[in-house]
């Protein structure tokens, strides 16, 4: 697995069945808002997390390789996501471990 960096910089990580939902609330908005609202997960994992765990629930003999990061990189992605909960009710509910573990399976099932 390469990591761009030393994998301190943070993503966040919605599961698509969380994020359908908030496209559905927004869609059905019985008020008519119609945005533009920031839908995604609010709770931030490192990209060295995010391998780690990879390699946890896919029992994988995978290394982390460093590479150097580009310049351009962002060190933090996190949604705003207080509109959504205001004005949808909608917060993502499956944590990332919960959310991998999901699509793992999934895909594992089509090979």
């Amino acid at each position: 697995i390469t990591i761009y960096g030393d994998g301190a910089q943070t993503r966040s990580f919605c599961y698509v069945d969380d994020l359908v939902e908030g496209l559905i609330r927004m869609m059905n908005s019985p008020e008519g808002f119609t945005g533009p609202v920031n839908i995604g997960a609010p709770q931030e994992f490192t990209i060295l997390e995010l391998a780690k765990t990879l390699i946890r629930i896919m029992d994988s003999p995978s290394r982390i390789v460093f590479l150097p990061l580009p310049q351009d990189d962002p060190v933090q992605r996190r949604p705003d996501i207080a509109l959504a909960r205001e004005k949808l009710g909608w917060e993502p509910r499956v944590p990332l471990a919960e959310g991998l573990e999901k699509t793992i399976a999934y895909f594992r099932k089509l090979v």
